[in-house]
């Protein structure tokens, strides 16, 4: 019969059925992962309840979070099973689970973490049987579900089994050296993970329950709230006359469009028609001129009163924000793309005009640029830039690193392609710009898979009893994070009520 010494949690056995195999009473086990769950133990339960003892020693420091945030060595704690979906019993019986496993670790183990992080990668599970007979296997599985084969959906590993009794004798004592390093190596966390574990299945307070919930659900807008000194008064933002002016639902929009312009270099504000998008705009633009940067508008030639008015150059007697003194400049969308002349906004001469100047650009009516900002047309046999083009070369691209804040009532006029190409200015057209920040591998992929879905979806032959349930379902999770990061958008009936929630 053919033997084979991988194991793979696929078609060659699986790690966790090999310690089941060979993890007997009285053993002593040695175990290196980057992972520990509570629900990995419960799967060897029978097993592990009957050893000598446990050494667990964790390649990455990344498991225990600082309770002082102002320690240089803050690292992060967690012990959950990595990317499974836990069935509803199992999830009932959590608390019954952690408690046994953290009355299993006080009683048989011991638990170690490298202090340095990305510098052990490896995984071992070794055995040393009462009889004194060694069992080791190596490679690639962290000590969770399905790292070890025995979730519903298993990983594909690679892990050996090692068959040399000098081999697996090596193993045991490269484990005792790092196991035993006093230079600073390793560091007992035995307390920090029981501290945890606690946390599990302790009997926490009805309200303690009712806050920290609350907590979770906001706790990305508060994030938002104080990052990057947005709070910080002495930059006299919230003295400024727009801000006063301003709803608590504008507030809102423009504290949270200033947030993501600094997260992620820009935003779309896409209120509906009435709520007052220009004074928002108004005062994202107020907020970055107190830290001294220099900003132009980008208009439709029909709305040039609705942002000359508040220019302080043009001193005008309708101005009503006049303490503001706005310094901004104001170009026509139909300036894009114009290498002579002066525009009719402000006499600008184009000729010398110098694109790149400016910290921070507001596109006034940005579904206009939904062509594609990236891709450059043929025009009589040579390559000239559309508007979108231009204005993605002159003045996001080139001189100082520039903001970008749209506005727009309808950003997407015929597909989700108009999204994506204005949310382009926000990326300089760099797909996986926000990967990084939030996980979003690829922008337009993410876009054109939605777009995929809502046709399916609206196609009413295919689909004739359509509903917005089904949409919401088949969309991926990504779509939505997407619209959160860089979009702003809310309706006259959410507005009123939330205006009359706080009355």
């Amino acid at each position: 019969m053919f033997y084979s010494a991988i194991r793979d949690n696929h078609s060659n056995g699986t790690v966790g059925d090999f310690l089941k195999q060979e993890i007997s009473a009285n053993s002593d086990v040695s175990v290196v992962s980057a992972s520990f769950t509570i629900h990995a133990y419960y799967q060897l339960k029978n097993n592990l309840d009957s050893i000598n003892k446990l050494r667990f020693l964790f390649g990455e420091p990344t498991f225990i979070k600082s309770m002082d945030p102002d320690k240089v060595n803050t690292k992060d704690f967690k012990i959950e099973d990595d990317k499974i979906a836990i069935p509803l019993e199992r999830r009932l019986t959590q608390k019954t689970i952690a408690k046994e496993c953290s009355e299993w670790i006080k009683e048989k183990t011991e638990i170690r973490s490298m202090v340095k992080p990305n510098f052990l990668h490896g995984k071992l599970y070794h055995v040393k049987q009462a009889t004194g007979i060694e069992k080791a296997i190596a490679g690639s599985s962290n000590f969770t579900v399905n790292g070890l084969g025995l979730g519903g959906s298993k990983n594909i590993e690679l892990n050996l089994v090692i068959d040399s009794d000098r081999d697996r004798q090596e193993l045991r004592e490269w484990f005792d050296k790092i196991w035993n390093d006093r230079t600073g190596l390793v560091e007992d966390v035995k307390d920090q993970v029981l501290k945890y574990l606690e946390q599990l299945y302790i009997e926490n307070e009805p309200e303690f329950i009712y806050f920290k919930t609350l907590y979770h659900l906001f706790e990305h807008y508060l994030d938002e709230q104080t990052r990057s000194g947005l709070l910080d008064e002495r930059t006299g933002f919230y003295d400024s006359e727009i801000w006063h002016i301003l709803y608590d639902f504008q507030k809102d929009g423009v504290r949270g469009a200033i947030n993501k312009i600094l997260k992620h270099n820009g935003c779309i504000i896409a209120d509906s028609v009435g709520l007052g998008k220009t004074f928002e705009a108004l005062a994202v633009i107020k907020y970055f001129e107190l830290l001294n940067a220099r900003v132009l508008v980008v208009c439709p030639k029909k709305l040039t009163g609705k942002w000359t008015i508040y220019q302080d150059s043009q001193n005008h007697f309708l101005n009503p924000f006049k303490k503001d003194r706005y310094n901004y400049a104001v170009l026509y969308h139909t300036d894009m793309g114009r290498e002579a002349g002066s525009s009719a906004a402000n006499g600008i001469d184009l000729e010398n005009f110098n694109w790149g100047a400016y910290d921070l650009v507001v596109i006034d009516e940005s579904h206009n640029f939904r062509g594609d900002p990236i891709e450059r047309v043929k025009d009589d046999g040579r390559l000239k830039m559309n508007r979108a083009k231009w204005l993605m070369e002159k003045v996001i691209k080139s001189g100082v690193k520039t903001k970008v804040l749209m506005l727009s009532a309808t950003p997407v006029n015929n597909t989700l392609r108009d999204l994506r190409n204005q949310i382009a200015f926000i990326t300089e057209g760099k797909d996986d710009a926000l990967f990084e920040v939030c996980k979003i591998k690829d922008i337009g992929l993410t876009l054109k898979n939605a777009q995929t879905h809502f046709t399916n979806w609206a196609d009413s032959k295919k689909n004739p009893k359509r509903n917005m349930k089904q949409l919401l379902e088949r969309l991926d999770s990504t779509f939505f994070k997407l619209l959160d990061e860089l979009t702003i958008a809310r309706s006259r009936s959410i507005s009123l009520m939330k205006s009359r929630l706080l009355c």
